[in-house]
């Protein structure tokens, strides 16, 4: 499977980005500070970027997100509100969204790795689309671990899961008791600009 490796501070610089939405609150470049600003951007380049900010955030790569952008078309509402919602039901990102890893690439690793079910079942495809009422929980013998152990502890940092989400008791785990609106998308993204891009 493909990887994005690009450097967190550098691509978040470039896409307009603050590296928190990433989950890494300490990281910053400032080499080129004004970099971006020199030349104005043609409207290509303005929808091109958009489009990259939203694979870089969820760790997307182009094949999948085409596949996510023909099935918001077809389905019913604006196109671009309707990506971003199906694209934050992703598995890895509710993992990371649950506070159950700091970053959206731990928590894709983590899935990757078998460590969650999904209504009791052990589901280890990043991508698998959550609907409402599915509960997410820690796998039982990966609960014994240090990072999970320190979690249902509250010795990590607590993250406030967004209101379609639950978070367990126990801190591991949660319930999607709603399907996410466009307002939950945490960064600033201009949708109509990747419906654009695809529609030409």
């Amino acid at each position: 499977m493909a990887k994005n490796m690009q450097p967190i501070a550098k691509r978040c610089r470039t896409l307009g980005l603050s590296p928190a939405v990433m989950g890494y609150s300490k990281k910053t470049s400032n080499r080129n500070p004004n970099g971006n600003s020199r030349r104005k951007k043609s409207e290509y380049s303005l929808q091109l970027t958009e489009k990259q900010k939203v694979k870089f955030v969820y760790g997307i790569m182009e094949k999948q997100f085409r596949a996510y952008y023909e099935k918001a078309a077809k389905a019913e509402g604006k196109t671009g509100a309707v990506l971003l919602t199906i694209i934050e039901r992703r598995l890895d990102n509710v993992v990371f969204r649950l506070g159950l890893a700091t970053t959206r690439r731990e928590a894709r690793q983590l899935v990757n790795h078998g460590h969650f079910t999904v209504n009791g079942t052990r589901v280890d495809i990043p991508s698998f689309l959550v609907k409402a009422g599915d509960v997410i929980e820690v796998c039982e013998k990966s609960r014994s671990t240090t990072r999970f152990k320190t979690i249902a502890e509250g010795q990590t940092a607590s993250y406030a899961a967004p209101k379609w989400l639950e978070k367990a008791e126990n801190l591991l785990g949660g319930k999607v008791i709603a399907l996410p609106q466009r307002e939950d998308v945490d960064f600033p993204v201009e949708e109509h600009l990747i419906v654009e891009l695809y529609s030409k």
